[in-house]
Order: C-alpha cells, then structure tokens, then sequence
C-alpha cells in the first residue's frame, strides 16, 4: 500500500519521516506514552529513528497497517501518533491505535485524528469494522475512543499485560457510519459526566478525610499491611453473621479482596477506601460501588474491625465518602442496605445521614437463604 496523507479538521495525517525522530524520542520519554503503549523501556534515540524510518515503512509495504505522524497542519508542529497497528483488508478489519506528545494534549488532537483515521479507513481502504484496545485503566485512551464513536463491548483478557499493569483490555468496535462528524461534539465530551469520572478514576486514587468526634480519620487505598486486619475483622462471628464474606476466611481471600478493589479503580467501577484511626492502622473498610445500569446511582457496604466499633469512625467514614461521591463523581443517590436485624449498620447509615426507607422482603440471598432487608438511600441534601 502506498503511503498517504490525510487533511482533516486542522489536522495533517501525513507518513513519518526520518526528520521526525527527534520529537518522537522526547515525546516517548513521557511516563505515560511508556505506562500504556509498548514501546521500548527504556525508550532510547535508536528506537526513535528506527520507527519513523524502517518499522513504518515496512508497515505501508508489507500492507501490515497505516502508521500516521501527526501535525498541526498550519505549522507542521508533530503532535501525536495515530494509524491501523493492524490491518487485513481481506476480512475488513483494522486495529487502531494512538498516543498524543506531552505538550498537544487537552487540545482534541487524538479525537480528530483518531476520527480522520477511522473515517479514512472506511471511505478508502473499505473496510467493515475497526478494533480498539486499551489496558483497563487507561481511561484517556477509553474517553478518545468514545469520543471517535467506538461503542466499548466490553473486556478481555490481555496476551501480553505491560510490567505492573492490570492484565485486563478494554475493547470497543466501530462501524461505518458512526464516526462523528467533524467538529461534533460526540459522546463524552469534555464536561460530561463520562469525562469527569475519566479525570477521576484515570488518576491514583486520593485520600479523604473524616472526623468522629475530636478524631481525624483518613480514608486511603487499601494496602498490603492491611491485610491481617481484614482477616481478623473477616473471622469475626458479627461479621460471618451479617455479611457474605468466606468462612472460613483465609489470608488468600483477603490477597483477592485487594486485587478485585485496585481493580475496581482502575475500571471506574467503584471506590473501595479503608478508614483508620490516627496512627493510620486499619478501623474498617467501605466501598461505593457505581450502578453499571444507572450513572446517578451507588450503592455502599461497610465493615469495622471489632476493636474500632463504636467509636463513631463509621459513620464518619460513611458521611465523607457519601460527600465526595456527589461533589466528586456527580452522583444524585447512594442506596444502603442491611439485613433486617443488623442494628449496628442500621445506626451507623442513620447517623451518617441515610433515611431507611422500608423493609423489602426476601431482598437478598445470605448463605444461601433470602433474607428480609432494610433499604435506605442518601441524597446530596441529607449532607447539608
């Protein structure tokens, strides 16, 4: 295949050239281009010129994909990467993918030219779906791809997961026909509710705080050293009792528990924190876990560790991550719910501010029975 250029939007989508090495060598030494992408770590001059000269070009020849530099196209500034990193035009299917130089971001650069791409691949190679990819996590990379019309289908398991990162892949598809136009807004745009959790959940998660009487709580990430608190808390007979942890509950299950909720994070999912006393040891663990049917809506769970009951650090805990979940992710309603009979979660969600709101029966299965369960809901204004 003959390279191209593409002109697009205020953008110019032409081939690499060897001239182009020098900005791809500093823009590759950016953490990020080297937390999501593959490129070589660390990213040396060598590489640098090797890509922009024998790697794309055997690409356009060997019709393997359609690797584009991309420049503003009044002044030819280079600001990012973007093309098929796969192609077979026999079955009519590509891959894309894309990275954007440190110094053009938040400018809508990778939407328009991962639009001018997929729009190019449609209109001239002809083909019938486009792939993308991203490690759960890269939130960035998942706010582009809505933004160019890729509908996100779900999960996958990663062949080759990079050093450290999550070994799951978001993947999406895109049709012809659903590229948004030039200039068009599309879904997730910036101010959306979809963008703004993007900003939140892309970065570490942060700490909060809390108070419970004179005491200052904080809420952080799990950690490792907390994990023979959890284990402790997880054997206790008020918490086998009310809650569907294993039991018996091992060390491994608390090692999993710490996996699922980075997990969480890292999908935008939900926010797991564990609240402590003022040495910062382990008092307990609460998790706000986002409706993946209802944007506005959360549920939350807790647990204290026996020797913290009472003291009024749930409750504080509860009514901090209840205020940060509206003021932070936008959410309208966070529901809570116990078995009936367990007055200790029912004291604390009334103090933090939830309305118990009736009894439904048979609400849960616990064990392997249904059980009666309280419901009750906070609501931005219960904070006031």
């Amino acid at each position: 295949m003959e390279p191209t250029e593409i002109r697009e939007d205020g953008l110019l989508l032409r081939p690499w050239r060897a001239d182009d090495a020098d900005d791809v060598y500093r823009a590759c030494q950016d953490p990020d281009i080297q937390r999501w992408t593959t490129v070589p770590r660390p990213y040396l001059a060598e590489h640098a010129h090797g890509f922009v000269t024998d790697f794309t070009a055997g690409v356009w020849r060997e019709d393997s994909g359609a690797p584009f530099a991309v420049c503003d196209a009044a002044t030819g500034e280079l600001l990012g990467s973007c093309g098929l990193v796969t192609l077979d035009t026999r079955a009519g299917t590509g891959e894309i993918g894309y990275w954007a130089v440190p110094w053009a971001r938040s400018r809508g650069v990778t939407t328009r030219a991962a639009r001018a791409v997929a729009r190019w691949a449609f209109d001239t190679l002809k083909l019938r779906r486009l792939i993308w990819q991203a490690e759960v996590g890269n939130h960035a990379s998942r706010l582009v791809a809505l933004r160019a019309g890729f509908r996100i289908d779900g999960r996958l398991r990663l062949a080759d997961p990079s050093p450290g990162g999550r070994p799951e892949g978001w993947i999406g598809s895109l049709l012809p026909g659903e590229v948004p136009a030039p200039g068009e807004p599309g879904p997730a745009a910036p101010g959306t509710l979809e963008a703004r959790r993007a900003a939140v959940f892309g970065r570490p998660q942060p700490v909060l705080f809390a108070t419970a009487g004179a005491t200052e709580l904080r809420l952080r990430p799990m950690e490792e050293r907390d994990l023979d608190a959890i284990v402790q808390t997880c054997r206790d007979p008020e918490t086998i009792r009310w809650t569907t942890v294993p039991d018996p509950y091992e060390r491994a299950d608390a090692e999993s528990y710490l996996e699922f909720v980075r997990g969480a994070w890292a999908a935008g999912t939900s926010a797991c924190y564990v609240f402590t006393d003022p040495d910062d040891r382990y008092a307990g663990s609460i998790d706000l876990r986002l409706s993946p049917t209802d944007p506005l809506l959360a549920d939350i769970g807790f647990m204290a560790l026996p020797a913290a009951r009472g003291r009024g650090f749930t409750p504080a805990a509860l009514a901090a991550l209840g205020a940060w979940g509206f003021t932070t992710l936008g959410l309208a309603r966070i529901e809570w719910r116990a078995n009936v009979g367990n007055t200790a979660s029912r004291r604390a969600a009334e103090k933090a501010g939830f309305t118990v709101e009736g009894t439904a029966r048979g609400g849960l299965t616990h064990r392997g029975q249904r059980v009666d369960v309280w419901t009750g809901a906070l609501l931005p204004g219960d904070l006031a």
